[in-house]
């Protein structure tokens, strides 16, 4: 499968991932439940977002690392640098970036998952924020299903403004089953609609998990 990495990200970032990722998950104390729903073929992944160690806690779930969009602010060096080769793709907030959808679309038909966090920015803890439309209108441009991902305790970890984590909270991750929106008028009430929808999935994820 070839879906653009860096050489720095192919031969360095990559092997090195995947020697941290099983201690990663053991001292974060990673629960998944659902794992049998990600699909092997494309998709994209929807989760809520509440702290920064999400990214890396998707990574950690699924046996590729995700394809991740993220805000354009984020990509000032040194950081930035760091980022082109992690396979974060910047992302334009205040306008329409039909360059990047046709980016994450070539992605997706190369046979590769994109991760996207439909709020926008990390939300307060226990709490869910309005997803923003680019969610909807990535679905429904390209046809691909998207699957719903409730991360619960990454927030405890790593709190917003956080520079250290706070180990001894486990952190859980529960995948829903694939959804695809093909057939949908491409407008911006259609997209707001399913990124709506979105929410809602990931929404009884957590209500699935408190039930537990």
């Amino acid at each position: 499968m070839e879906c653009g990495y860096t050489a720095l990200g192919r031969y360095f970032l990559l092997p090195a991932w995947r020697g941290v990722k099983p201690l990663f998950r053991k001292v974060l104390k990673l629960e998944v439940i659902g794992l049998e729903n990600i699909p092997s073929s494309p998709c994209i992944v929807a989760s809520n977002h509440r702290s920064n160690l999400d990214p890396p806690v998707l990574n950690a779930v699924f046996p590729e690392p995700l394809f991740f969009l993220a805000k354009e602010e984020l990509f000032k060096p040194p950081l930035g640098w760091i980022l082109r080769h992690m396979r974060a793709i910047p992302v334009r907030r205040s306008a329409s970036d039909l360059e990047t959808l046709e980016r994450v679309i070539n992605i997706l038909k190369k046979g590769c998952k994109v991760g996207i966090f439909p709020e926008g920015t990390r939300a307060n803890p226990g709490e869910f924020l309005k997803p923003k439309p680019g969610v909807g209108l990535l679905a429904i441009r390209s046809g691909f299903p998207v699957l719903p991902v409730y991360i619960h305790g990454t927030d405890e970890v790593l709190p917003r403004g956080a520079i250290f984590p706070k180990f001894g909270a486990s952190v859980k991750v529960v995948i829903g089953k694939p959804k695809v929106y093909k057939g949908l008028e491409p407008n911006l009430k259609n997209f707001r609609k399913v990124a709506i929808d979105i929410m809602e999935e990931i929404r009884k994820l957590y209500d699935s998990l408190r039930k537990k």
